[in-house]
């Protein structure tokens, strides 16, 4: 086997994969897979579809891009099974997204050396320093627009290509904002009760977050109050919430009153 095979990465069986098919015999599909170094596999006639295939061409064409499942990889042989009838809607749509913002973050490091006049080889190294970091490239870029360069610095860029990355960054990606919300019931009978459930509202929400989380408390009714959070990701906004929720309750326990999680 050549140094250069032996250094070829393979995908892991479980894996999905974005292929495009090269040709189309009667016995199967031929693909190259996109992420892989265009490494070829097969996906048998048997893994096409869930029905009876009469004719393989009605479901693979040449050119035609499908999300496939790793089956069997065999890297002494160079050889890939895949399936194409294993792979759900759901993790179709998933898996074709997620390819998209990787091609499009690709593209943006580009943008970014022509921008400082760099060479692509300097893109490429810097893709492979994102890589290593974070395992994917498109989150970082958002994590950029949201949080500044330093998200990026703190990867190992320079400030100059951070700061190039993120500007591009800004131009080329909307940031989608997800909102979330909770309900809390408060209560506080000792004198002036109503200012100290004011003052732990309002401490709630100076509380550290994710750059860029917006916190809105508002009353639905005495004692239950409404909790709601918007950030660049659910998973951001998610937490956010928990821990405005958590100061809370913990804050108006420690001023005798009581606090519990409605909703």
């Amino acid at each position: 086997m050549s140094t250069q095979a032996s250094q070829t990465v393979f995908p892991e069986v479980g894996d999905l994969v974005v292929a495009t098919v090269t040709r189309v015999e009667d016995y199967g599909a031929y693909v190259k897979l996109d992420e892989y170094a265009g490494i070829e596999g097969l996906v048998h006639i048997s893994e096409i579809s869930t029905t009876w295939v009469r004719n393989i061409r009605d479901h693979a064409r040449a050119g035609q891009k499908l999300v496939l499942k790793v089956l069997r990889v065999n890297p002494q042989r160079n050889q890939i099974d895949l399936s194409l009838r294993r792979v759900t809607g759901r993790e179709k749509s998933e898996k074709m997204l997620e390819w998209k913002k990787e091609r499009k973050a690709e593209a943006i490091l580009k943008s970014a050396a022509e921008k400082m006049q760099k060479p692509e080889e300097d893109a490429e190294v810097i893709k492979n320093t994102i890589l290593e970091k974070f395992g994917g490239l498109y989150q970082p870029l958002e994590e950029a627009i949201d949080e500044g360069p330093e998200a990026l610095v703190k990867a190992g860029l320079s400030e100059e290509w951070a700061q190039a990355i993120a500007e591009v960054s800004k131009s080329k990606i909307r940031l989608e904002r997800s909102k979330v919300r909770g309900t809390v019931s408060v209560s506080c009978h000792k004198p002036g009760g109503l200012e100290i459930i004011r003052q732990t509202l309002v401490s709630a929400k100076k509380i550290r977050r994710p750059r860029g989380s917006e916190i809105n408390i508002y009353t639905i009714g005495a004692p239950k109050y409404r909790v709601e959070v918007e950030a660049g990701s659910f998973e951001a906004a998610e937490k956010t919430l928990n821990l405005v929720m958590e100061d809370i309750l913990e804050s108006i326990k420690k001023a005798g009153g009581e606090g519990r999680k409605i909703g």
